[in-house]
């Protein structure tokens, strides 16, 4: 401005600049969308086939496009317990999808609960009560402002549970030994909210049989799959095997939206619906990432997450809805198709290698059930036979690692003292197996595979490396308070609970390592 700006326009500009901020708009339901099994290349190879949901997060929401996991052993419960915690295995506890339990030496998986049954279907219950930090929706009910709701769905029991934490209003799953959708006592006394035991009731879920999954986008090409005719659990466990899974954990979404009135009831924080399309990863493991049967579920995905959108605009309104999509893991290329195109990889041969491990502990300590569980990459050593035949543990370790090194394709490999001592590196891939170790609940052995290489021969394929096609996943918001447009900086899946808990006004989960997504905000 210059001496002869008006008076009056001075004075305007000083009244602007005083003028209060409006207030954001603060939204009612946070809605938590996690594919099983989702590259972030898949956004990339079939964007110009995607319409619905997916398309609306790209064009009106804020990507992140170099979003990797911060852990090394890229499997379900990992990245569904990191969705909305943002703690790696080191401080969650939640090492594998299931682990050998020292403490009562057998096999437990990530949310395996005995001292819990299930409500809907018989047997032992499942439960968060191995997480051992708290989650966004635990943060959301522990600030004190109001009641707010916190519902979990998946076809699997570590999947609907995790995301949603230790103080959830229900987390459910389905059973294909009942075709009906169940839960836990550790959330319900005897029976399953009235909504859920009518949706069961409807058989919603048989209403697939005899169907043709065909490819949505030509719906005269030959099916990939025929339905069964009977409702039978070999039926039930088909069905999650299809898109026809995706479709009724979204059915069970709907329904729970309007029977608990997420999102309908004026608290001062919002609720959270937390969902998991699991469909993706069965098809991903039996077919690889190349299959025809991948691009079409994950444009069914897409078409099948806009219905949600256009469900929750009539219910709730998408101005009131904050919206994150991210994946738990990606998949490795099935080994003859990544051959076929002259790129590496294999399969290793694990048991027999393990079997070889055992012969040589028998040759130098004597006879002895030396692997609890032999499996890779994580290797657990019988720690009770160590001390009966009065062992160095950590020698009879260093000397495992060492014969281990000798196999072809085996690229790294760490003994729990290097990785409870910090002597494991600090270049990315060290730091990735470290946050994945607890040494409670850790392997004695891990083991890290050359890219592309699995650890046994099959059908399909798997995951669970810090190579890129397992660790680089979407990470996409949309909704009010997010600025449109592509972030092609670092990022983690780690960074979304503490990026929502500052966008909520809430603490950030307990075990969150990661940063606030600040470049998205308003």
């Amino acid at each position: 401005m210059t001496r002869s700006t008006p008076i009056a326009l001075l004075l305007a500009a000083a009244a602007l600049a005083q003028a209060p901020t409006p207030p954001r708009r603060k939204p009612k339901l946070v809605l938590a969308v996690i594919a099983d099994q989702f590259r972030l290349d898949y956004l990339y190879r079939f964007r110009d086939n995607y319409s619905g949901g997916l398309s609306r997060m790209l064009t009106q929401g804020a990507v992140f496009t170099n979003a990797y996991y911060e852990h090394s052993y890229t499997v379900t419960a990992i990245g569904h317990s990191t969705f909305m915690s943002g703690a790696t295995p080191s401080i969650s506890g939640i090492v594998a999808n299931d682990w050998y339990d020292r403490q009562s030496g057998k096999a437990v998986t990530s949310v395996s609960d005995t001292g819990h049954k299930m409500v809907g279907a018989t047997g032992d219950g499942s439960s968060p009560r191995r997480l051992l930090v708290s989650t966004l929706g635990d943060e959301l009910k522990m600030a004190g402002r109001g009641k707010p709701k916190a519902i979990g769905i998946s076809i699997k029991d570590r999947s609907a549970i995790l995301p949603v934490g230790h103080m959830a209003d229900g987390a459910f799953w389905f059973d294909n030994k009942t075709g009906n959708f169940v839960s836990s006592t550790y959330y319900f006394a005897d029976a399953l909210p009235s909504w859920t035991g009518d949706f069961n009731k409807s058989r919603a879920v048989d209403k697939y049989m005899g169907a043709e999954w065909r490819p949505i986008d030509n719906p005269k090409a030959e099916p990939f799959q025929t339905m069964l005719k009977e409702p039978t659990d070999k039926y039930w466990g088909e069905m999650q095997r299809t898109p026809f899974g995706n479709e009724i954990v979204e059915a069970l979404a709907e329904r729970a939206v309007v029977a608990e009135k997420l999102g309908q009831r004026n608290e001062p924080l919002p609720d959270l619906l937390a969902v998991s399309f699991s469909s993706n990863d069965y098809i991903g493991h039996d077919y690889g990432p190349d299959d025809p049967r991948v691009r079409d579920i994950s444009i069914r995905t897409d078409r099948l997450l806009g219905k949600l959108f256009q469900f929750l605009e009539a219910k709730v309104g998408m101005a009131n809805v904050l919206v994150v999509f991210s994946a738990d893991h990606g998949v490795a290329p099935i080994p003859r198709v990544n051959n076929e195109r002259k790129m590496p990889g294999g399969t290793l041969g694990a048991k027999a290698i393990l079997a070889k491990l055992d012969e040589r502990l028998d040759a130098v300590y004597g006879r002895g059930e030396w692997f609890p569980r032999p499996e890779l990459p994580a290797i657990y050593v019988n720690r009770n036979l160590i001390a009966h035949l009065g062992l160095d543990a950590a020698r009879v370790r260093a000397r495992i690692a060492s014969w281990l090194r000798e196999e072809a394709h085996v690229q790294r490999v760490y003994t729990w003292d290097q990785l409870a001592d910090g002597r494991a590196g600090s270049d990315p891939i060290d730091l990735r197996v470290r946050n994945s170790f607890n040494a409670e609940r850790g392997p004695d052995i891990y083991l890290v595979l050359d890219p592309y290489w699995l650890p046994e021969p099959g059908k399909g394929t798997t995951h669970g490396t810090p190579y890129s096609y397992d660790a680089h996943v979407p990470v996409m918001f949309l909704g009010p308070g997010v600025k449109a447009g592509f972030h092609h900086g670092k990022a983690a899946p780690n960074d979304i609970a503490p990026t929502l808990a500052t966008m909520l006004e809430v603490e950030r989960p307990s075990g969150a390592l990661g940063r606030v997504l600040e470049e998205m905000l308003r």
